[in-house]
This record gives C-alpha cells, structure tokens and sequence, in this order.
C-alpha cells in the first residue's frame, strides 16, 4: 500500500512519473522480502504491506529529476533508503517496547523482540547488498549515513550530558537521527541519476533541513492538533514520556520562572503579591509538575496538560522553529536548476509549513 506524502506537486506529468515510480518501489521491496527463513519472510512482509508515506523513496525519485530520473539505479537507491529506513523502525520498536506500527501490531509485540532485532538486521543486509550493486560510493555514503543514525540513537538513549542544554541537545539527536537518512535519500537520487556533484550536495542539504521541520512539525502536531485534524490520538508522546520541542520550551519558561520566583523571594519583596508575576508563572509551576512529575498515562492530567501546552508560548516558539527550518530549506533548493523538479521540493516545504497549523 502507497501512502504517498499528500503533496500538491506543481506538475501532473512529474507527479505521475513519481507515482509511478513509487509502485515499482514497492514491488521490489516485497519482492526482497522472499529469502530462504519462513518466519524472516513472514516478519519482513508484515512490516512492509503495512505502508508508510515513503516518504524518502518520494525524495530520491524526486531528487533523480536533475539528473536522468530513468537511470535503474534510481529505484534501486529508493528501496535500500526505505529498506533501511524499515531495519530501524524494527530496532526502535524493540527500544520503545512498541505494540503498534503503523495501525498494525508492531514485530516485537507479534513474535518477540530477537525476531524483531534479526528481521531489523536481515532488511539492512538486503539494502546493503543493492547498494553493494551500486558501488563504493553509495556503500561509503550509507555507512557514514548509519554511523549518524546509530550516534543520534545512541544519544538520546543516554540523554543529555550534565550542563549540556536540553533543546540543543534535542536538536543534535534530531539531526542525526532523523535529518541524515532523508539527506542521504535526497543525495542518492542526485548521484545515481547522474547529476552534479554540486546539485547532489545542495540536494543533500536541503533533505536534511526539511527532514528536522518535519519532525519538529510533528511534535508541534502531537500538542495542537486533534485526532480528526492529524489521523493520530494527541499527546502520545507526552504520555510516554517523550520530551519533544514544545514540551523542551514549556520546561525553559517554568525554570526560568522558578528562578524569578525565588530571585523575588531572597530579595524580600515575595510579600508583596504585586512584586511577583502573575498567572503566567503559577501556570508554568503547573505545567511543569505535570511534565516532570505527574502521571500523564492517567487521561485527566494529560488532558490538563495539552490544554496548558496549547496556550503556552512554548507552542509558538516551537512553530518558528519549523518555520526557520523550512525558511532554509527554501533557501538551498532556490539554489537548485529551475523546473518542474524544484516547484515540487518547494512545495513540499509549503506542505510542512502548513501542516503545523
């Protein structure tokens, strides 16, 4: 099933191409689904006929549009980025302790964690074989591409190292965990369409930026939107515990207003309610209970919290944020040759702009 990124590309002809594309794409990622192993093949088909956006297969088919987008290795690029994208999704779920994926029950919650991490492995050796095919460069970029996943991962396992800022902290894991594959989506459609050097790098570039507005975006979404705006139940993350960029900004406000509170109070003027702030700070003393310590799997707290959050600054910080993002990703692919090609990348940057509401 293709669930293409619901982007209004500016080209019919290029569209179709791309849609076209997309399901020679997923025929071959069933297709690697097929090895020797019953239960790999079960587990890796179980994932895949689940769908998904494609959303980095869309990068490379539209990135191969400055080059030759016929060259074979276009497509063949496009699944080792999904096939790759889908080894990881394997390992988080084992991370995470998922049940679900995708509206589907998750591997590691259908069979068990090993069958999970082994059908992980197995979809990153396929990917690595047809990038084998592709030549040492494409073997090169993946694992450099990899080694960013996996240090990104590894980080935000750990957390923050003490005195290191939390949202700088954030955005490091962001950018690697997230940013670097879909650049590398955007770089391999741009090498393996035969494009140059120069247009892969600024292709590159401009994936990586608007691969962190769309998570940042995302976290936005999970605080702002309700279900029947976004398909998704708000505030998972915050009932996990997850502390995504509005949550980061909420928590800077309620410390900073500790602070003040506590600067007022050793100077002895917190006798004087007309010293102290007002309802801001009571509020943000609140949220910050409810982020730190409350139990946010019980519904009316997190109830309470969404509300707070969605009348907090914190949101409108948040939202710039992913307009900066999408500023500068506007920006690299302005660099890019005129065409259909280009209209499309900055329709995409419109589409997740307007998708954070």
């Amino acid at each position: 099933m293709i669930s293409a990124v619901p982007v209004d590309f500016p080209d019919s002809a290029l569209e179709a191409e791309v849609r076209d594309n997309l399901s020679r794409v997923e025929e071959s990622l069933a297709a690697t689904a097929h090895p020797d192993d019953e239960l790999l093949t079960e587990a890796s088909r179980h994932s895949i006929a689940a769908g998904g956006k494609r959303f980095r297969a869309m990068l490379v088919l539209l990135a191969a549009q400055f080059g030759d987008p016929k060259d074979p290795r276009v497509i063949e690029a496009a699944v080792a980025i999904e096939l790759t994208h889908l080894a990881t999704l394997f390992h988080d779920d084992v991370m995470d302790e998922a049940l679900v994926r995708r509206g589907h029950p998750s591997v590691n919650s259908r069979w068990s964690n090993s069958v999970a991490i082994l059908t992980g492995d197995f979809l990153f050796a396929q990917a690595s074989q047809m990038l084998a095919r592709l030549g040492p460069d494409a073997v090169r970029i993946q694992a450099e591409t990899f080694s960013r996943l996996v240090t990104g991962q590894m980080a935000e396992t750990i957390g923050p190292r003490p005195g290191q800022d939390p949202l700088d902290f954030y955005m490091y894991v962001i950018t690697e965990k997230t940013g670097s594959l879909i650049a590398t989506a955007g770089r391999f459609g741009a090498l393996f369409s035969g494009a140059p050097a120069g247009v892969a790098d600024q292709i590159a570039a401009a994936c990586e930026q608007i691969g962190v507005a769309w998570q940042l975006s995302d976290d936005v979404i999970d605080i702002a939107s309700d279900s029947s705006q976004s398909g998704k139940t708000p505030g998972t993350d915050l009932r996990q515990g997850v502390r995504t960029l509005p949550v980061l900004y909420a928590l800077r406000s309620a410390g900073q207003s500790g602070l003040a509170q506590s600067g007022l109070a050793q100077s002895g003027l917190a006798q004087s309610s007309a010293a102290l702030p007002a309802d801001p700070s009571a509020t943000d003393v609140r949220l910050r209970w409810l982020l730190d310590e409350a139990d946010l799997t019980d519904e009316a707290l997190l109830a309470e919290a969404l509300t707070l959050l969605r009348g907090h600054h914190a949101m409108k910080e948040s939202r710039a944020d992913v307009l900066n993002w999408v500023h500068e990703a506007r920006v690299s692919i302005s660099a890019l040759p005129d065409g259909p090609a280009r209209a499309a990348f900055l329709a995409l940057c419109d589409f997740v702009e307007k998708r954070t509401g």
